[in-house]
């Protein structure tokens, strides 16, 4: 039986917080909005969301904030980044070990292939599937559905499937594909999301994700 583990990308494999606060503050600046006292909170949401649950914008503002932020994240940001230690060893680990992988993230696909690529982790996934620039499939469960057809997990394998992540929308979006969840608590989850969403596996750093997924593909 195949065993199957989507991870999600930002506050999992990478560590984005650089380029995503600095293009969140460009676009409250092109806004004319006041400046966020927090963006660690920024990161796992959809934009349009963010923007409109923690800035107070409209729909309309929030999608022309969108655009804005893209100005400088297309360019700049998305290349202000780092890849969280030992991640690289633990999709070689799980490649090597026959597992089948796949990026989950609700950040634009044609973002998500440009920034797998500068960090030479592309060659470890067997699907990529991201959100679209006009706003199409930006929820987790949509993408964790798309990843499932993708890689064409039958009912019988999702037992054997898990998603990655270290915000509550990979825990709800596992759960409304009967995936089973692992929260990373080295990401942005916020307080204790992860538990109180029900991941039905927490780690505290990527050492104990490997550990983990070892017996996982093990058991």
């Amino acid at each position: 039986m195949n065993t199957y583990i989507l991870f999600d990308l930002d506050g999992t494999l990478t560590d984005p917080y650089e380029g995503i606060s600095k293009c969140i503050s460009y676009a409250l600046k092109g806004m004319n909005f006041p400046l966020h006292q927090d963006y660690k909170k920024f990161i796992g949401p959809p934009l349009t969301y963010s923007f409109v649950n923690f800035c107070g914008m409209s729909d309309k503002e929030a999608i022309e904030a969108v655009k804005i932020y893209r100005e400088r994240f297309s360019t700049v940001g998305l290349f202000e980044n780092k890849v969280y230690e030992g991640i690289p060893n633990l999709l070689a680990f799980l490649k090597d070990s026959g597992a089948k992988l796949a990026v989950a993230t609700s950040k634009p696909t044609c973002f998500s292939q440009r920034i797998l690529d500068k960090f030479d982790l592309n060659k470890y996934f067997d699907v990529l599937v991201g959100s679209e620039l006009n706003g199409d499939r930006i929820e987790k469960s949509q993408v964790v559905k798309e990843c499932i057809k993708k890689l064409g997990i039958k009912n019988s394998e999702l037992d054997f499937t898990y998603m990655v992540g270290d915000r509550k929308y990979d825990i709800i979006g596992a759960k409304e594909n009967f995936v089973k969840s692992i929260g990373v608590e080295y990401g942005y989850a916020q307080g204790d999301e992860l538990t109180q969403y029900g991941a039905d596996y927490i780690v505290k750093d990527v050492s104990s994700l490997m550990q983990l997924l070892s017996s996982l593909i093990n058991a």
